[in-house]
């Protein structure tokens, strides 16, 4: 079996990273850390915020229910109040998803 390279993953990502994967502006990143007890980024010595893989996993479950789903935020805020775990598994479900399909994207266009 070929050696697959394995993505490392950051520790840390800054609140301009963030805002790129999600394409959003970085002050809507910040007003959803206001707006969701969850998310609390480290700042760092200058005070710059810090965003775990975790932080960003629930700004991508929050960006998929406004943005994709249409949801407001007070929709969100009690879907997810004391469901995150819930919000995790269908983020992780939908990501495996996605794998398949480009994987099967790619075998049909090599057929």
């Amino acid at each position: 079996m070929p050696y697959k390279e394995k993505k490392i993953e950051k520790l840390y990502y800054s609140i301009g990273e963030v805002s790129r994967m999600l394409d959003v502006p970085v002050s809507t990143v910040r007003f959803w850390e206001n707006e969701f007890d969850i998310l609390r980024p480290m700042k760092n010595k200058k005070g710059n915020r810090m965003f775990t893989a975790a932080d960003v996993r629930n700004l991508t479950i929050i960006h998929r229910l406004t943005k994709e789903e249409g949801m407001t935020l007070a929709g969100v805020k009690k879907k997810l109040d004391g469901n995150w775990e819930e919000a995790d598994r269908i983020f992780e479900i939908n990501e495996s998803l996605q794998r398949i399909r480009s994987l099967l994207l790619e075998l049909r266009d090599n057929i």
